[in-house]
This record gives C-alpha cells, sequence and structure tokens, in this order.
C-alpha cells in the first residue's frame, strides 16, 4: 500500500470571473518532504494555499490534508497544520508573547518550552510590542506561532521575508529538521536560493497552471548548460549539430562553445571519435536560470 499523501489536490481549480487564478491543481506532497512551490507574483501560489487553508472555496476540484477534506474538515486539520500566510496581519497593541498566546489559546495551549526555546534560536523578544518591530522581528513571531506546537504539516507563504541572512539560514535548518521527524514542510517562496537549499521537490506554477514537478537534480539534469571544448584540430560545426540536445555552437580555431540541455556524455562520446579533447569546462544552470526556462512565452520550458 502507498503512503498516504500529507498533501493532496485533485483537479484543484479557482476561477474569478474571467481570471483563471488556478487551473486544473494535482499535487500529491508526502510525509516527511520539503516541497518547494515556485511562481511570481500573480502565478497561483497564494491561491492554492488560502484554498488549501479553506480561506476560499475552489471553483472545482478537491484537497485534502492529512486524508482530511480541506473545506470538510477544516476545523479538525487546523489541529494539524502550522501556517504562516503571507500578508500576516498582527495586533500591534499585543507582544508577541501575547500574540503566541491568542494563537496558543485558539489551539488549545502550547508548551511554552518550545515557544521559548524557539524565541531564543531566533533572537525574538517576546516582550515587544508587536507595532515596535521591523518586518523581519515581526515575521520572526508568525514563524514562533507556525512551529511552536510541531505540527505534522507546515503551510508556508514567502516565510522568510525580511529576515536577515543569518535568521534565513536558521529558518532553514528548523524545516530541515521539521522534515528529518517525518513532518512535512510546503514552502511558497520567490526565494530561490532558499528552495534550492532545503527542498526535496519543486513544483514550479505559470498562469494557474503546474507546469514542472521536479526534484532539485531532476531540473538540473534537464536545464541548459554551457560547454566549452578545446581540440586538437578545429572542428567540424555539423558534427555538433547532430548531437541531440545541443544548441548555439559557435566554432573558433580548436575552440568549441555551445549550450546542451540534457547529459554530456553522449557530445563528449561524438567528439571523441573524431578529436582529442585536449580540455572540456561546463557551467550548470542555477535554479534561477532553471525557473525562468518555464516563463518562456510559450511555456513549454523548452
Amino acid at each position: 500500500m502507498s503512503q498516504q499523501a500529507a498533501i493532496h489536490t485533485e483537479s484543484l481549480t479557482k476561477h474569478y470571473g474571467r481570471v483563471r487564478a488556478l487551473e486544473g491543481l494535482d499535487l500529491d506532497i508526502q510525509p516527511g518532504e520539503v516541497f518547494g512551490f515556485l511562481g511570481p507574483n500573480g502565478a497561483g501560489k497564494t491561491t492554492t494555499i488560502r484554498t488549501l487553508m479553506d480561506e476560499i472555496r475552489p471553483t472545482g476540484g478537491r484537497a485534502s490534508i492529512l486524508g482530511m477534506d480541506t473545506h470538510r474538515s477544516s476545523v479538525q486539520i487546523r489541529n494539524h497544520i502550522g501556517y504562516l500566510p503571507g500578508d500576516l496581519a498582527l495586533y500591534p497593541n499585543l507582544t508577541g508573547r501575547e500574540t503566541i498566546t491568542y494563537y496558543a489559546n485558539l489551539r488549545g495551549g502550547v508548551d511554552w518550552k518550545q515557544v521559548e526555546a524557539l524565541a531564543e534560536r531566533l533572537h525574538s523578544d517576546l516582550d515587544r510590542k508587536v507595532g515596535d518591530l521591523s518586518s523581519g522581528n515581526r515575521q520572526k513571531v508568525g514563524i514562533i506561532q507556525a512551529f511552536m506546537r510541531q505540527p505534522e504539516v507546515l503551510i508556508l507563504d514567502e516565510p522568510s521575508a525580511g529576515l536577515d541572512p543569518l535568521m534565513q539560514r536558521e529558518f532553514q535548518e528548523m524545516m530541515r529538521e521539521a522534515a528529518e521527524a517525518g513532518r512535512t514542510v510546503f514552502l511558497s517562496s520567490h526565494a530561490l536560493s532558499e528552495v534550492e537549499r532545503v527542498a526535496h521537490r519543486v513544483g514550479i506554477i505559470r498562469q494557474g497552471r503546474l507546469v514542472a514537478v521536479e526534484t532539485i537534480p531532476g531540473l538540473r539534469s534537464r536545464a541548459m548548460r554551457h560547454v566549452d571544448l578545446v581540440l586538437d584540430t578545429a572542428p567540424q560545426p555539423d558534427l555538433f549539430a547532430a548531437v541531440p540536445g545541443v544548441r548555439e555552437v559557435k566554432v573558433s580555431g580548436r575552440h568549441v562553445a555551445m549550450a546542451i540541455c540534457g547529459e554530456t556524455g553522449p557530445l563528449l562520446q561524438a567528439v571523441a571519435g573524431r578529436y582529442a579533447i585536449l580540455d572540456v569546462s561546463t557551467q550548470e544552470a542555477d535554479l534561477e536560470e532553471i525557473f525562468l526556462t518555464y516563463y518562456k512565452e510559450d511555456g513549454t520550458g523548452s
């Protein structure tokens, strides 16, 4: 029997009149997984999260968290999840401690040793009024309330907003630890470097449609990389054009520069059959380049 998905969506759709904010989203996110959800503003990330949280109702399809329907069992689900919205709104006249108490009372209490440990880890002063805090320090209060009950599922919308680099690294470690403990992290983020460091898999959403779900190595293997070769003699350009995935070939004497999508093995085998390779260097595409390939005009990622 296959493991039950921690988060499951089936043809999940949300329209606002003629605007298709989300179209036919199918996802299965497993326990113990950090799943990165990538897309620019307006792509459908927050709509997905708000639908999962039953803050808005889908136009079509369905979703479940821990096997429970996100609409019919929305109250029960909230006892098992930690949620950090992208538009975090806190009462400015409450201190961080009072804010945490408020959220804890909604869920039947909290272990304050856990709260204090999180506050110490994030260097968060819970005795200051929220209205007096910087945006980054307000975000820390939001992170604490999401993590404080060690929930089975964490749903985080742009959680690193306002955090300094040191705190970003600490927060990334918190997500890794949650996954290692068998909990699930659904991470919606613009921070590609953060997703690259912590995610097991990545989903890329474009204009409300999911255009890719891949592991980070899987995305890299399909991405364009730059290859430079130095050969013993000047080569014929048609050799490279015949290799699958090779593009943008530039030959200058014995030096050849090109882009290649996929593995370099077939290229090197084709070249080595006719020339001696004196030097080879490759430059792997970073996650940002890969992400942008899915946002070309045709949307194919080709």
